[in-house]
């Protein structure tokens, strides 16, 4: 499956570098503002890219099957992190969430982690338990449990957006792996009832959901960032204003760098950009499709499928929110919104994707 893996790499690389122009793009105006310098988001990132390329590196060269016996001390680190965010005078507490952990000059989102360690933790007990896989104990109340921990510490932050990739990214796994289609059709209607209740009782959610489905209504305050963004796209139309010359990020578009960046690719490089992006996401959403077909395990198997929804789910859903077409709600995307942390584990998974691409092979012939 090298030409699967070469395209991969191809797609990611291109990802990283337009990702690199884009923030250079849009977070001088940012950067100046807030920090007084105008590069101050690209030099971080460029750090991260940094190191996210040497650990995607090195994690593509090792065998992915290591991954089966560190599951477990993974998925303890990742519950540590947690915890660690959550706890006052050691998280970093933005807008109302404790998501962050800071080392130094830089700071860590142990969630990022979190999305990792749920697939290799889902995928690892998935592939040892397929005798009883059919059974509701160790089919469905086992593997919910050790997906429920990560999750709920994820939505303690709090993080919903984080929570509900995590948890469908979960039990696509489950379904997968095998698990009753009659189960989880039932834990999934429990699943989204109980997260309906809970962001009605959030108030600041709560308003999103009502922003979304009155934006006019509320485009002074909730609906603004919406607004902006669906703007950014009319201003930009089937050609673009030309990179850097966004309107938007400039007066109207308060994380353009992050969570919005795509309406920017839209208002500067048009609609063409726009969808080679969402094309690209397809192309990488068919090699990871492929090598989990191709891959000889079930355990790898489940593993490059986990990483492949998992990236594409996010790209979907960020797309989605920013085009209108869900609530608002902070999800980056991947490989071109800022955020370290992001960048570096969603590589890292890569290089997982890739060795399974390069190594499971072998299995299938053997």
């Amino acid at each position: 499956m090298w030409r699967t893996a070469s395209v991969l790499v191809g797609v990611v690389l291109t990802f990283t570098l337009f990702g690199v122009v884009m923030l250079l793009s849009t977070s001088s105006v940012h950067g100046l503002q807030q920090f007084g310098d105008a590069n101050y988001f690209v030099k971080r990132q460029l750090v991260a890219l940094c190191i996210a390329l040497v650990l995607g590196f090195v994690v593509s060269r090792i065998d992915y099957r290591l991954w089966r016996t560190w599951a477990i001390p993974l998925a303890g680190v990742t519950i540590f992190l947690l915890v660690l965010a959550l706890l006052p005078g050691i998280g970093v507490t933005v807008k109302g969430s404790s998501r962050w952990i800071r080392f130094g000059p830089l700071t860590f989102q142990p969630s990022e982690l979190g999305k990792f360690s749920a697939i290799v933790l889902m995928a690892w007990y998935m592939a040892r338990s397929q005798r009883g896989v059919k059974e509701f104990l160790r089919g469905l109340f086992i593997p919910l449990m050790l997906l429920g921990v990560i999750a709920l510490l994820i939505l303690a932050a709090p993080d919903f957006g984080t929570t509900l990739l995590v948890g469908v990214v979960g039990m696509l796994i489950m379904f997968a792996g095998g698990t009753r289609v009659g189960y989880l059709t039932v834990t999934a209607v429990l699943g989204g009832v109980t997260f309906l209740i809970l962001v009605m009782h959030d108030t600041v959610r709560m308003r999103r959901v009502i922003a979304f489905r009155n934006p006019d209504k509320y485009a002074q305050d909730e609906a603004f960032q919406l607004l902006s963004a669906i703007y950014a796209f009319v201003i930009g139309g089937a050609g673009g204003v030309g990179l850097g010359q966004s309107i938007q990020k400039r007066f109207y578009l308060p994380e353009s760098h992050t969570d919005f960046i795509f309406a920017i690719i839209g208002e500067e490089l048009g609609l063409a950009a726009s969808l080679s992006v969402v094309l690209l996401f397809g192309v990488l959403f068919g090699c990871g499709m492929l090598i989990a077909l191709r891959t000889g395990d079930l355990f790898g198997k489940l593993l490059a499928l986990g990483i492949t929804l998992m990236i594409t789910l996010q790209a979907a859903f960020n797309m989605a929110v920013v085009t209108g077409l869900v609530p608002t709600k902070g999800l980056p995307l991947p490989f071109i919104s800022y955020g370290g942390s992001s960048l570096v584990v969603t590589l890292i998974m890569v290089g997982v994707l890739i060795n399974i691409a390069l190594t499971g092979e072998e299995d299938e012939d053997m």
